[in-house]
């Protein structure tokens, strides 16, 4: 594998990226980067969203630009708003370290003025949907005479949504001598209509099936001791300002007290389970679908007469058993053309779960570290100074009341005023994340060890490791399994039927074919034994213990089968 050294980034752009958590270059990065940089003729490059595509065409696009020059040299077309703000800001950070460097998304739905103003201030790069470049185009604003990279963004997408016209229109300004990249998930006739007359002897490069149809989610997990999954969703959440997604819980009483907990916490949410009545169903499906809330938690069961397709997060709170589910859940995002998260907040023991779910469904999980303090911090404040910028700004009702509130705030200066602005909206967060840890889940071994060297992994039920509980812990045999259809679901809805008083934290979870290990608090562990022994799950009589190390339970549980 190489590095972004050796495919020809240059150190600023190697920074940033590396600061981001880019540590080696993916497959179509591999393959695009160096012959952008080079004297490579054109590009189509078919890959679907999630493969690192911004990146690729994104660092060699910065890396031509001359940052003294003020004028656009860039051009990059993108077929929704989202996917336009997406790849600006992107561009913005992969360029930090590269000081004149102006990146400018271009977009309908926002103040055209606004836009005017910055092109005329100068952008090295423009990142634009279609509609709104010609606009500007047409009013003499934008002058494209010194563009030397093109780049088509989800073209296929946006010939689906009907911009063939306009993007014909746009090449026409574009010198000739620019190089194109065009960046699709599948070849229609009209993509290769565009790249014959637009392109000169382009070159094809593929990564993944040919014809393979857009999938626009990104898979991401965190790994967190299980006691910090909420610290962990607050993190997620707080780290995307503007996220409009559905927390997925696997029992009503978890899906009521995650959202309970963030309503507390100050949060926009709701819950949605089969507690609820129909009209209060009703109503809180209506608060979502209407963006008056923000954050759905809910059960999967609940969840799917809701039919929103402008989610930008699905957020997994615990991975279900079936991977159907996890497919149902992550395709709620990622629709209609624009691209969607799906994470995963998981602790340690539900590692071999989400690779399998990788292994049914095709793709990778990113490890991501849970967002810092710092990150969410400065994260919130570029949000605020891009409300600010857009903001609409009554000035006939405002008027009457600037004078008196001059007078009030004049012996403020500018900096105290600006710092007054943001201390008021961010003391909150400040102060909870003041001294704040760190909580990823960090391996105690490296990936070969904890597999038993090259490929074994420690997986035979005899394997005494699955009988010693974690520190604080006790270890809980329970004479069900895989095999009596009995999965962790089915054991976090037993503890809250059967256990009384205040809910017991569940770690660790085993499941075998025959039996069941799993680790509650030491002081929890005698109540949670007399609750489950002599219940029933499926007319089989449960038997619980505290785990006893020396036991062999596969054996035991095979001779009973037998």
């Amino acid at each position: 594998m190489k590095t972004f050294e050796e495919i020809g980034v240059s150190e600023p752009l190697r920074r940033a990226v590396e600061e981001l958590g880019f540590e080696a270059p993916m497959p179509i990065q591999e393959r695009v980067i160096p012959r952008l940089l080079g004297d490579a003729k054109d590009i189509v490059a078919l890959a679907q969203t999630g493969t690192g595509k911004t990146a690729a065409f994104g660092l060699p696009l910065l890396q031509r630009v001359d940052p003294d020059e003020k004028r656009p040299q860039a051009l990059v077309l993108a077929p929704t708003r989202e996917l336009c703000l997406q790849i600006g800001s992107d561009l913005v950070d992969f360029s930090k370290y590269i000081p004149g460097v102006k990146v400018l998304p271009v977009y309908g739905g926002s103040s055209i003025e606004s836009q005017i103003r910055s092109l005329k201030a100068g952008v090295q790069v423009i990142v634009a949907t279609p509609g709104r470049l010609i606009d500007l185009i047409k009013r003499g604003v934008v002058k494209l005479d010194d563009v030397k990279t093109v780049v088509l963004d989800e073209a296929d997408e946006m010939l689906n949504m009907g911009f063939l016209d306009s993007i014909e229109e746009i090449l026409k300004h574009v010198p000739e001598d620019h190089k194109t990249l065009l960046f699709s998930a599948t070849m229609p006739n009209d993509i290769l209509k565009i790249a014959k007359r637009y392109m000169k002897d382009y070159e094809e490069i593929v990564v993944g099936s040919r014809n393979e149809g857009a999938e626009n989610v990104r898979h991401i997990y965190y790994m967190v001791n299980a006691r910090d999954k909420y610290l962990a969703l607050k993190r997620v959440v707080d780290n995307s300002p503007n996220i409009y997604g559905i927390v997925f819980c696997r029992t009503r009483r978890d899906t009521q007290e995650v959202a309970d907990a963030l309503i507390k916490d100050g949060y926009n949410a709701e819950a949605l389970h089969g507690d609820l009545s129909q009209q209060q169903r009703d109503i809180v499906m209506k608060k979502f679908r209407d963006r008056v809330v923000s954050l759905l938690v809910a059960t999967d069961v609940a969840a799917r007469g809701l039919d929103v397709d402008s989610l930008t997060h699905v957020i997994n709170f615990g991975l279900p058993e079936d991977t159907a589910v996890y497919t149902h859940r992550s395709g709620r995002t990622g629709r209609a053309g624009k691209s969607g998260v799906s994470i995963a907040i998981i602790h340690s023991r539900e590692r071999g779960r989400l690779r399998e779910i990788e292994r049914i469904i095709g793709k990778k999980f990113e490890r991501k570290d849970v967002p810092t303090p710092e990150h969410i911090i400065e994260k919130q404040l570029y949000n605020l100074a891009d409300r600010l910028e857009r903001v609409k700004v009554n000035e006939d009702e405002i008027a009457r009341y600037l004078p008196g509130i001059s007078r009030k705030l004049e012996w403020l200066s500018e900096d105290d005023l600006l710092k007054r602005v943001i201390s008021l909206e961010f003391n909150r967060l400040l102060n909870y994340y003041k001294d704040a840890p760190k909580i990823d889940f960090i391996d105690a071994k490296p990936e070969k060890e904890r597999k038993g060297g090259k490929g074994k992994r420690f997986e035979s039920d005899g394997d005494k490791d699955r009988r010693v509980a974690e520190p604080g812990m006790e270890r809980i045999y329970i004479n069900l399994g895989k095999r009596d259809g009995f999965y962790a679901g089915n054991l976090i809805d037993m503890l809250n039927k059967l256990v009384q008083g205040k809910r017991v934290d569940v770690g660790r979870i085993d499941l075998m074919p025959g039996y069941s290990l799993f680790d509650v608090k030491k002081a929890d562990a005698r109540k949670v034994v007399g609750a489950l022994t002599g219940a029933e799950f499926v007319g089989k009589r449960v038997h619980a213990e505290i785990a006893d190390a020396t036991r062999d339970y596969a054996r035991i549980a095979e001779k009973k089968r037998k």
